[in-house]
């Protein structure tokens, strides 16, 4: 007979592959029992409801986009971190579109707020950023600032050329957004570096 846990992330597995070709409306209890191979009152045992199952999935979204990204960002020297963090964010933003919306766009009761649950390092993702933002201000990278204001600064300045782009507000290519992201961050940095 499976473990509890085995049977879990066989849910969860399932429910991601519908969430990732359909978004949340692909996700039922019953697609996903049938996806499974359970039957739908087992999920029940593990999720209280749809709910719950697409919370679950927000999360490990979180906990995987923040190892991928330290892993990917680790040994660059401080700008050259931040600038590859907000890279993957855009890939990810362009890989995983609905996952990227249920982790960053979807209004949940459960969100993390800004400032409290951010300053005491709640969000695995910003606080990736955070730890770059940082490194780059010790290094003279960046000047001295409020880590937490400017991490967020950077953040909305990312994600809303993300969700422009995304809702059709760009008539760029995804080689020329990319390219015209890039560019706006690193004016954003530029009105960032310390005075000379």
């Amino acid at each position: 007979m499976p473990r509890r846990t085995d049977t879990a992330e066989r849910i969860l597995a399932a429910a991601r592959r519908l969430f990732e070709h359909e978004g949340p409306a692909g996700v039922t209890m019953r697609r996903v029992a049938a996806a499974a191979g359970l039957s739908p009152m087992a999920i029940y045992r593990h999720f209280d409801n749809r709910e719950a199952l697409l919370a679950r999935i927000g999360e490990d979204s979180f906990e995987a986009i923040a190892g991928h990204w330290s892993a990917r960002a680790r040994g660059l020297d401080p700008l050259t971190r931040l600038i590859a963090v907000h890279r993957l964010y855009l890939d990810y933003a362009l890989a995983h579109p609905h996952l990227f919306d249920l982790a960053f766009s979807t209004p949940r009761r459960d969100a993390r707020r800004y400032p409290e649950d951010f300053h005491a390092r709640r969000s695995p993702t910003l606080t990736v950023v955070a730890d770059a933002v940082a490194d780059a201000m010790s290094a003279g990278a960046l000047r001295e600032d409020d880590i937490w204001d400017v991490t967020m600064t950077l953040w909305a300045h990312t994600h809303g050329l993300v969700a422009l782009y995304r809702s059709g507000r760009f008539n760029y290519d995804e080689a020329a957004f990319r390219d015209f992201y890039e560019q706006s961050l690193l004016r954003l940095f530029d009105g960032l570096r310390p005075a000379s």
